[in-house]
């Protein structure tokens, strides 16, 4: 027998070796399976989240090594956005496959996508928003004719104010008109337009919430919460591609371990959590919170893994009540199964995605 003909037969058997292994996997596109179960392991998850305090479960999660910890071979690839709806095209786009989000921008995600982009996988931040205004302001009432801002037209905050506006009785349109200016812009530049008179007070998110009050001498008109049931709502929940979800389980899983290490060490360690969150926001934009901001914000929000599944009901119905929102179907929206079996494996109470 020649020697090529030796090499070719080694050549065959190591291709046939290698199908098989294929075949035993089951799947030719999972870049690694993992130990247990088999489920697929990807080789990088991109994950978006926000330079904000109502993100704080991402920023420990990234600052204190917490994600990649739990990922192993994984590699974390984080990259930040300023809003909701970049956050939601980089997710449509494929550009990153998990983000931290809002309750607006994802309902609006999966109407665009008709249901086909996202799953709303665990909860992150409740509470921490409301309505800032100048002090002569004493009640609804007196918003007629005032001009107040929000983060951006159809974000969470907006559609909050729009919501609050209506029931009382006032209307505001999408131009800026009506009853009361609605004033969409970024929340650096509400800080300086509250602080210049340029602008009646604002319905913002932490830590831009207490800064109105502790920096400008804004006064709180709403708490937010004051508003829902046991005062909980959603502020930041965690979603993924169903791409991504479908593909690689056991990677999704992990990140929510990730997320999960990053909760519990805001429970069992407030001083320290602020501290991480604090350097990771310098990290990020070059600049810390103030020690009484970040107090103060701290001290307003709830950090949670249940996605108060109900409160995002009820805001898909103010979005649609106010016009920012065709009306929409959001059964599916959740896929809590990966979170309530880390959860009753930790003995800790599952959460429910029931709309009531």
């Amino acid at each position: 027998m020649s020697s090529r003909t030796v090499r070719a037969l080694a050549l065959a058997a190591t291709a046939l070796i290698a199908a098989t292994a294929l075949t035993a996997c089951g799947d030719d596109d999972k870049d690694t399976a993992s130990a247990s179960g088999g489920s697929a392991e990807a080789s990088a998850i991109r994950l978006g989240y926000f330079p904000n305090i109502t993100h704080t479960p991402a920023l420990i999660g990234v600052n204190k090594g917490f994600f990649q910890e739990t990922l192993g071979s994984t590699k974390l690839e984080a990259k930040t956005f300023n809003a909701g709806p970049a956050a939601i095209e980089a997710l449509l786009s494929g550009a990153i496959d998990a983000t931290y989000i809002g309750p607006n921008p994802a309902i609006n995600g999966w109407s665009q996508s008709k249901g086909s982009a996202l799953k709303i996988i665990a909860g992150s931040t409740s509470a921490g928003a409301g309505l800032v205004v100048k002090p002569g302001i004493n009640t609804v009432a007196d918003l007629k004719g005032k001009k107040i801002a929000t983060p951006q037209l159809g974000n969470t905050q907006d559609v909050a104010l729009r919501a609050y506006l209506k029931q009382n009785g006032l209307n505001a349109d999408a131009q800026g008109g009506g009853d009361v200016s609605i004033l969409p812009q970024d929340n650096a530049t509400i800080l300086q337009a509250f602080a210049q008179g340029a602008i009646d007070g604002a319905w913002v998110p932490e830590p831009y919430y207490s800064r109105l009050q502790l920096e400008s001498g804004g006064k709180v008109l709403v708490n937010e919460k004051d508003l829902w049931p046991g005062g909980q709502f959603v502020t930041t929940h965690v979603i993924v591609s169903q791409e991504f979800l479908k593909k690689y389980p056991g990677t999704v899983k992990k990140l929510l371990q990730g997320h999960l290490k990053a909760l519990d060490y805001i429970k069992t360690d407030e001083p320290g959590a602020e501290k991480a969150a604090n350097a990771q926001l310098e990290a990020l934009s070059g600049k810390p919170l103030k020690d009484n901001i970040l107090a103060a914000s701290f001290k307003n929000l709830n950090f949670t893994a249940d996605p108060i599944a109900s409160s995002l009901f009820t805001s898909a119905q103010h979005a649609q009540d106010v016009g920012l929102l065709k009306p929409v179907d959001l059964k599916g929206i959740y896929d809590l199964g990966p979170l309530n079996e880390l959860l009753k494996a930790a003995g800790q109470p599952e959460v429910s995605d029931a709309a009531a």
